[in-house]
């Protein structure tokens, strides 16, 4: 199945989140490598690999990434792993986790080989997001190229599982950003918390929880 398209426009909060200074960077998902530039422009110093699973993709990556590995990151040895927590001070996964089958054993990994104080950035979809609710609700959930419904999408997470995922696997969230695009009408706002108050849940945390599309997290390991 084809990857999604490649982009060269590194994403502007998982950029921010990223400390300069870092001697030692692995991207997930590097496609372009538009994120290694832009971060190279400030810390230029910083070993920067890139991990693709897109042979066009590892190629472009090249021209920005000191290293790049073509394959799958779920295929990688444990001493593949092992090398590259062993230089790596921050772990980037922009839109990758969805994607892959297990990112949970891979989080796992990466905190076993990993020092305390190791970063991990990730941008993730959040199938809470009102508009996917929508579509849910009209049996219209169908899969595109690109976007919340990328059909190379695997994986489905909620701000909650996104915090689970990492709390459990030794990373501790410290700080998060939404990414929000429309806003929900104020119909749609109401049936998300009638939804929420028949469920018994929150009602305004539902609806907090639904304007984000995606969530962008900083994590810490402990």
């Amino acid at each position: 199945m084809q990857q999604t398209p490649i982009h060269d426009v590194p994403n502007p909060d998982i950029l921010n989140f990223m400390r300069p200074g870092f001697s030692g960077v692995v991207e997930v998902g590097s496609s372009s490598g538009a994120l290694a530039h832009a971060y190279r422009s400030t810390t230029p110093e910083c070993h920067y690999v890139g991990i693709e699973i897109d042979a066009a993709y590892a190629e472009a990556s090249r021209a920005h990434c000191q290293e790049v590995i073509y394959g799958n990151v779920e295929h990688l040895t444990e001493d593949d792993i092992a090398r590259l927590a062993g230089r790596a001070q921050c772990w980037v996964f922009g839109d990758a986790l969805e994607h892959l089958y297990d990112p949970w054993k891979l989080i796992e990994r990466i905190r076993k080989y990993s020092a305390p104080g190791t970063e991990l950035i990730a941008c993730i979809p959040n199938v809470q997001y009102w508009g996917l609710q929508s579509v849910l609700n009209a049996g219209q959930w169908m899969y595109q190229d690109a976007g919340l419904l990328d059909r190379t999408h695997i994986r489905w997470f909620t701000r909650q599982t996104m915090m689970h995922m990492f709390m459990s696997n030794g990373f501790q969230v410290v700080d998060m950003s939404l990414r929000v695009g429309q806003q929900p009408s104020p119909q749609m706002a109401e049936a998300i918390q009638q939804m929420a108050r028949a469920g018994g849940y929150d009602p305004q945390q539902a609806l907090n929880d639904a304007i984000a599309f995606q969530y962008v997290m900083r994590c810490v390991a402990v």
